[in-house]
């Protein structure tokens, strides 16, 4: 065995693919066998390269805008959401929309719609330019400021204390989020928040299973896109647990200096990552002389999401 080569690799679980990614891969594979190609998709169907990758080759054609797609074309809305003028100018277009936004981002949607109609501020946690942040946005950008950090939440001017609520990108840290609340808490004793947390489940999980794999590790490797923002935050989870970590898209940008001096890696991958990638990353271990591979299961994820109706539809008459 090669020196820089470690004895364990701990993968964990779950990791890769949620219910809404799942969903949205699905849409187009479908959407083009209903359809045939090209189909449109709107924003990269989820953030991950090998993923847009396969399916460009298959006859998916990204656009960032769907004025960019041709009258009466086929389109899917991305995963991540759309604002409310992406839909109109669809359907101004006389296009076949198939909308692909995860149900836990729409379910945030219809709660920055129900808060602003009820008057209140919204202070929206995400990162700026994100797409999901801009489709949250664009449900009521009269109601909706977004902060990312501490400082942003003090910078908040001109806002009702009795009357604020915040929502959240569903993608985060739930840590780094924890904090940006419990400042906007200290700023507005009153704050109204969701009934149930934003952090979609998959995310949660996912960074909870980092944080075993920490305890065991000495290094964390996260397969997943520098696009990906739930990728990112599992590498901050690892690093802020003090264990080394590294976002890789594929097994071709592992670097063997990481592992100098280390024996056992964590491996893990962010939501839109498909699993072969995971695979050949094991591969690559094993054919470098890695003597263990061991799972880490945390949770059992058994989440499933409906297909759109039109799109079900559409698929039944040509069964």
């Amino acid at each position: 065995m090669s020196s820089s080569i470690p004895h364990t690799l701990l993968l964990a679980a779950p990791r890769g693919f949620c219910a809404g990614v799942d969903r949205a891969v699905l849409i187009v594979e479908k959407a083009l066998e209903a359809y045939g190609a090209p189909v449109y998709v709107r924003h990269e169907i989820v953030h991950n390269t090998h993923v847009v990758n396969s399916l460009a080759n298959r006859g998916a054609i990204f656009v960032e805008d769907e004025t960019e797609a041709p009258e009466g074309a086929v389109i899917v809305f991305s995963a991540h959401g759309s604002p409310p003028e992406a839909f109109a100018n669809a359907k101004a277009r006389d296009q076949v929309l198939i909308d692909a936004t995860c149900p836990l981002v729409t379910k945030v949607h219809h709660e920055a719609r129900r808060y602003a109609t009820a008057g209140k501020d919204i202070v929206l946690i995400g990162h700026e330019g994100h797409q999901e942040v801009l489709g949250t946005m664009g449900q009521a950008p009269r109601s909706i400021s977004l902060v990312e950090t501490i400082d942003d939440v003090d910078d908040l001017d001109d806002l009702d204390p009795a009357n604020v609520a915040y929502l959240t990108q569903t993608t985060l840290s739930m840590d780094d989020t924890a904090s940006v609340v419990d400042r906007l808490r200290q700023r507005f004793p009153l704050l109204h928040q969701p009934k149930k947390a934003d952090i979609c489940y998959a995310t949660t999980n996912r960074q909870d299973a980092v944080k075993v794999l920490t305890e065991r590790c000495d290094l964390v490797l996260v397969v997943g896109s520098e696009t990906s923002s739930n990728s990112k935050r599992l590498v901050e989870v690892s690093r802020d647990r003090d264990t080394p970590a590294h976002l890789v898209d594929d097994v071709s940008e592992i670097d063997e200096a990481w592992l100098d001096g280390i024996g056992v890696v964590g491996l893990t991958s962010g939501a839109s990552a498909p699993e072969v990638l995971v695979d050949e990353v094991i591969a690559w271990f094993i054919e470098r002389g890695l003597a263990t591979v061991d799972t880490v299961m945390v949770v059992d994820e058994d989440v499933e999401f409906a297909m759109p109706g039109n799109l079900t539809r559409k698929l039944a008459e040509l069964a």
